[in-house]
């Protein structure tokens, strides 16, 4: 797609929101008390390293961090090192937290990991791995919206000003033919920046008349009567496309190598697990939720939700490449320099090990 020639403000600086306060984030806290039953016994710190610190979302589609930390599978690679969670609500906080070293490594969409490291100039981070792919779906009121052409002049929610979902949903209303000004979000459809915490109030209020959203939120609102009018998975080749990446700071990535390797061991056993366990993994998931939220999922958002996210070791780059081209598109970003944002080695190594293919990063890698 064309890239816009006139200057932009940088997503982070459009979106990114104040570091949330761990101990009051809306879905969740810093570390569990009870750390150290899950430390193995005997067990040695990892590069000498007290503790990981390790973010994440309250979602679904980041399954691989909630049951790779319910399940003990980082805490069992990490031996002494105590894996630290901080649950955060959207992607640019995430990378604040990053930047700022108040976590070391994260689970995290591709928007937000494409701004994180143009703006800094591609110093701040590298993507080490893929999460998952899928569970996001545009959800609607059924007595206003009958149709995709019905959502032209409806107030559409997303999450947040430049996070995954809004530049999917902008480039999908730009493809539509319709103008959306993609800062304030009005136009020919008016695009509500609202979190997700927040979404199933405001479409049972009327306040929006649909929303373009991860899981479990899409289901949310299907439980609130809404209706699925289309799967993001549908405007992909082969469905795939990634909605959860791994990244670290770099200065992380360099100084604790071994930390690094480990948790990225720890994530592939996770998915493998996962995929072998689907219900055992997703009632760890919904345990780890209600661990971080004080509040897990009813089975009729849990179990829908839970069948439309695919969970891979594969971090599926060449449609990063493509959602950055969304989000040039849709006004949110210049057309940005990506090689350099992958370093697949620590990756390919736990998966060479572990006698799995390896994983390629489509020209984008540090070499």
């Amino acid at each position: 797609m064309p890239a816009t020639t006139a200057p932009r403000r940088s997503l982070a600086v459009l979106a990114a929101l104040p570091l949330l306060a761990l101990a009051a984030c809306g879905y969740g806290s810093q570390a569990r008390t009870d750390d150290t039953a899950k430390v193995p016994a005997g067990a040695r710190r990892v590069e000498g390293l007290d503790s990981v610190r390790i973010g994440y979302f309250g979602n679904l589609t980041h399954a691989t961090a909630l049951v790779g930390t319910e399940k003990g599978f980082f805490q069992k690679e990490l031996g002494a090192t105590l894996v630290r969670p901080a649950v955060f609500n959207a992607g640019p906080s995430e990378i604040e937290a990053l930047n700022s070293g108040s976590i070391d490594i994260g689970w995290i969409g591709p928007s937000p990991a494409v701004n994180g490291y143009t703006k800094s100039g591609g110093k701040n981070l590298r993507i080490i791995g893929g999460s998952a792919s899928g569970g996001v779906k545009l959800v609607v009121n059924p007595k206003k919206i009958k149709s995709l052409d019905d959502v032209k002049g409806k107030k559409i929610a997303t999450p947040q000003l430049g996070n995954t979902q809004d530049v999917a949903f902008l480039n999908w209303a730009a493809e539509k033919g319709w103008k959306v000004d993609p800062q304030s979000g009005k136009g020919d459809v008016t695009v509500v920046r609202t979190d997700n915490k927040i979404t199933p109030d405001a479409y049972r209020s009327g306040s929006v008349d649909g929303a373009w959203v991860p899981e479990p939120t899409a289901s949310k609102l299907v439980a609130e009567g809404g209706k699925v009018l289309l799967d993001e998975s549908s405007l992909w080749p082969d469905k795939k496309f990634v909605i959860t990446n791994i990244v670290v700071s770099q200065k992380f990535l360099k100084q604790h190598p071994k930390a690094v390797e480990a948790v990225l061991k720890a994530s592939v056993e996770t998915n493998r697990w996962i995929n072998a366990n689907p219900d055992e993994a997703k009632a760890a998931a919904n345990k780890q939720l209600a661990e971080d939220s004080g509040k897990g999922l009813p089975a009729d958002v849990l179990d829908p939700a839970w069948k439309s996210i695919r969970f891979t070791d594969d971090p599926l780059a060449p449609t990063l490449g493509t959602e950055a081209e969304h989000a040039v598109t849709a006004g949110l970003l210049d057309k940005p320099d990506l090689k350099g944002i992958y370093d697949l080695a620590p990756l390919n190594k736990v998966l060479r090990a572990a006698g799995r293919p390896t994983v390629d990063d489509a020209g984008l890698g540090t070499s």
